[in-house]
């Protein structure tokens, strides 16, 4: 007699594994809800207690109208910690607490394109509902290592001075270094309307309400907008919103990365983000740590930044604003972020108020992968125009006496000789866009001016 055996079909699935499918989604559907209750508030967070939540999931308190969505970001054998994406104003203890069994859901797709939606992915542009793709969770995982592809090809940003001097490549992480009021968020319209990457993802966070429609409508214009998607989480959001803000626009980049697009993500500031982190750190009991950041401030930049690059396809082509404290630009945020990004662009307040715009200090500037990306004659010119550059930097303090004598260095002679030129090549108006083939073609005539040898 032969025996009956429990045999997969053709699709996979041994008899009946629908039916139980079926029965295990029926299960929970009729499985009670559970209830917990908020047990305190104190600060920017709420504990609830007699909920089972995991670190990451949403949350739900209060009945009706009233809700407020929140995420778990502590747990204990008491209860779990929670953040508000919303306000907590009209929540009290013994408030009533939801799980929603689930991490937050953010839209992707190509009908993000040309919107601006919060930190949520909800739209707040008066267009309407967003056409988007499907709803993916917000944490993703890091390409691996050995699974990213090499960065060898480089990326037009439409600003001579850094397609030239410091070359970004497709799938490269750079930091815009500078203190308040230099022209970062001026820079990056400018990178947003003149790169030839496919999608542009724009993260404003910690930004001004007043600042975002100007950005919007004069800086980024019709024309960028309409190829780029904009991420808004103005200073006076509540933190976690400010955190969340970040990951979704790096989540919507790896969305078009992941479909083979070659996508620039720029995000104004990462030091904002940080500064979110460590308020919720800190409320949720961590101990502050250098300058009052607790530790998890530092890792989490580290995931933020290391989930931009590129893939086994697309690229994501990362731009981080970095607002450095007092023009310190050795304070513990600047210091951690250059250590992790491919390379950094210093924005000097001396230039910025003689009206030098972009004010970027090539000499202090720095791209990891330059060499790796930029043909052996471009190299040259770019370093021989540094050299110049430099020598004139080392000898202002005799030019500024008068102390210096003409034919002493030759590098010195043709910057002063012809440091017009010198500037109109640095110097860009915001509404001028310039091909990365063109800025080559116009620092090798600059360099045929200078007279000097590479």
């Amino acid at each position: 007699m032969t025996a009956v055996t429990d045999r997969p079909t053709a699709s996979g699935l041994r008899p009946g594994h629908g039916l139980s499918l079926r029965f295990e989604e029926a299960r929970r559907a009729a499985a009670p809800i559970r209830v917990g209750s908020v047990s305190s508030i104190v600060g920017l967070g709420l504990d609830i207690e007699g909920l089972e939540a995991g670190v990451g999931d949403v949350v739900t308190i209060g009945e009706g109208d009233g809700i407020v969505h929140a995420e778990v970001v502590a747990a204990t054998r008491g209860g779990i910690r929670c953040m508000p994406y919303g306000r907590l104003v009209g929540l009290s203890a013994g408030t009533p607490a939801r799980s929603l069994g689930r991490p937050l859901l953010v839209p992707t797709g190509l009908g993000l394109l040309g919107r601006v939606v919060d930190g949520l992915g909800n739209p707040i542009d008066g267009k309407g509902p967003l056409r988007s793709g499907p709803m993916v969770p917000l944490a993703n995982e890091s390409p691996h290592a050995m699974q990213r592809a090499r960065i060898a090809t480089p990326l037009q940003l439409g600003v001579r001075v850094m397609d030239t001097l410091t070359t970004v490549g497709k799938g490269q992480r750079m930091g815009l270094f500078a203190g308040s009021g230099v022209g970062k968020s001026s820079l990056l319209s400018m990178i947003a309307r003149g790169t030839d990457a496919e999608v542009s993802v724009i993260a404003l966070v910690g930004e001004r309400g007043r600042e975002v429609r100007e950005f919007l409508e004069d800086d980024l214009g019709p024309e960028g907008l309409a190829r780029s998607v904009v991420v808004v989480s103005t200073s006076d959001d509540p933190a976690l919103m400010r955190l969340r803000a970040a990951f979704l626009a790096t989540r919507i980049a790896e969305s078009f990365r992941d479909g083979g697009s070659d996508v620039v993500l720029m995000m104004d500031s990462l030091t904002r983000v940080a500064m979110a982190q460590r308020e919720i750190g800190l409320s949720a009991g961590e101990p502050p740590a250098t300058r009052g950041y607790p530790p998890s401030t530092f890792s989490v930049l580290a995931q933020l930044l290391e989930r931009a690059g590129t893939g086994e396809h697309g690229s994501v082509t990362g731009i981080y604003t970095v607002l450095v404290d007092g023009d310190d630009h050795n304070e513990p945020i600047a210091d951690a972020a250059r250590s992790i990004l491919d390379g950094h662009v210093v924005l000097d307040r001396k230039l910025a108020v003689s009206g030098h715009f972009p004010s970027v200090d090539a000499l202090a500037s720095i791209s990891r992968v330059a060499s790796r990306v930029t043909a052996r004659e471009n190299s040259s010119a770019a370093a021989t125009l540094r050299k110049v550059m430099a020598a004139r930097r080392a000898a202002q303090d005799l030019l500024d006496v008068g102390a210096y004598q003409r034919g002493t260095n030759p590098l010195v002679d043709a910057a002063v000789d012809h440091q017009g030129a010198i500037d109109s090549f640095l110097q860009q108006r915001m509404d001028e866009q310039t091909p990365s083939a063109n800025a080559w073609v116009q620092l090798h005539q600059l360099i045929r001016t200078l007279g000097v040898a590479g």
